[in-house]
């Protein structure tokens, strides 16, 4: 007979001669450096993400401010020493303000997110793989949602539920939904045919088993390019909610909230309330952008070794 893999005896001491394995925080540095070598300009923005990220969290600690505390004294004060961004029309330290407004956004737009792609990414498994009548009907709710521009139907959403953050969450995850759905049943269609789920149907495994623990680990992947490549797309829906009126209401310091109140200081917006709060958006969008294209080069297997 044949010895097994198990069989063969290792000389004595091999086994302490064996270096550890490495731990899991040794493995994620290694895989974080691979992926700044590979694309250094993402791993930059990814930085960027990753500061103003802990911005948000840390923002009752940095403001100078609290964003809501008025100073008729300083009305639209331009940005001076004591105020480096300026106050609006009732005093309000303008950089206090657009740190709070991170933490507002990003809330809204990362939970927005997570809830749409995943509720989507479901939507499209379960479409994917089980076919027929209901994947037939699935598709079409799927186009008739991706029939309206994205902040359309956020808006008339968050309309017919009324203002808060709430509302505007699920107001932009229900946009987020056809995206994950669309790309997951991709992803399921080319899976269910391969031949690990044959053997796992043969094998007697049920739809229900195959579907969350041989297909859905595969999903991973295209779940995270979705995640971030659609949070700057969240962040730019919850702005334009906010500058239209029907977002998060006032006093809660948001970026779009705060081009709205701008607009309203006069015929003339001072500047810097328009200025700062702008570049705000166009930076973090950027940020998640580029990172969110970095990632999906890194996680593509069609793109890894073409880098």
């Amino acid at each position: 007979m044949t010895p097994g893999p198990t069989d063969i005896a290792l000389p004595a001491g091999a086994a302490a001669d064996l270096p550890p394995p490495p731990s899991l925080l040794r493995r994620a540095w290694g895989g974080v450096r691979r992926f700044a070598k590979r694309s250094p300009m993402a791993a930059f923005w990814g930085v960027v993400s990753f500061l103003i990220l802990m911005m948000a969290i840390l923002a009752p600690v940095i403001a100078p401010y609290d964003p809501l505390k008025a100073d008729f004294r300083a009305m639209n004060k331009p940005p001076i020493e004591g105020h480096v961004f300026g106050t609006d029309q009732i005093g309000r330290d303008t950089l206090s303000r657009t740190i709070h407004g991170s933490r507002t956004s990003l809330i809204v737009a990362i939970s927005a997110v997570l809830l749409g792609t995943t509720l989507g990414s479901l939507w499209g498994l379960a479409s994917g793989f089980l076919g027929g009548r209901f994947d037939i009907i699935s598709q079409r709710i799927i186009e008739f949602l991706q029939a309206f521009p994205d902040l359309i139907l956020a808006m008339a959403i968050a309309m017919a539920l009324g203002s808060g953050t709430t509302t505007v969450i699920i107001a932009i995850a229900i946009t987020r939904i056809p995206f994950g759905g669309r790309v997951i049943r991709s992803v399921v269609l080319s899976l269910k045919e391969m031949s690990f789920v044959e053997a796992a149907r043969n094998l007697g495994a049920s739809n229900l088993r195959i579907m969350a623990f041989h297909i859905l680990p595969q999903c991973v992947a295209p779940f995270l390019i979705l995640a971030t490549t659609h949070l700057g797309v969240a962040i730019i829906i919850e702005a334009s909610l906010g500058f239209l009126g029907v977002g998060i209401p006032p006093p809660t310091p948001t970026w779009g909230n705060m081009l709205s109140d701008a607009l309203n200081a006069g015929l003339v917006p001072p500047w810097w309330l328009v200025l700062f709060p702008g570049v705000a958006i166009t930076i973090t969008v950027l940020a998640f952008n580029l990172f969110g294209d970095g990632i999906r080069d890194a996680l593509d297997p069609r793109l890894r070794g073409s880098t």
